[in-house]
């Protein structure tokens, strides 16, 4: 059974919040237990196997680290010493 993309949304967002499920659920008015429910259909739901295009936005600070930041807010920082390669082989094992 597919989730509904109303809960694929909340899901997605309560796993970039931080939260807990019982403190994400009071906070979006939502039913704790219905959001389990659908949280548990998603989990069940076949992972894509095509690799995908992410939207990141990749800077350089002044501490020479180099930070690749996701849209939702996610973000990797890596020593800015690492080497094309390296990142090319990461990002091979991640696919």
């Amino acid at each position: 059974m597919a989730v509904p993309s109303k809960w694929q949304q909340y899901i997605e967002t309560w796993q970039s919040s931080g939260l807990s499920q019982q403190d994400f659920c009071a906070q979006q008015q939502i039913n704790f237990r219905t959001f389990t429910a659908r949280l548990s259909e998603y989990r069940k739901q076949p992972v894509a196997t095509s690799a995908a295009l992410i939207p990141i936005h990749i800077e350089s600070t002044s501490d020479d680290v180099i930070v690749f930041k996701h849209t939702q807010g996610h973000q990797l920082e890596l020593p800015g010493s690492i080497t094309a390669v390296w990142v090319a082989e990461l990002l091979r094992c991640l696919a």
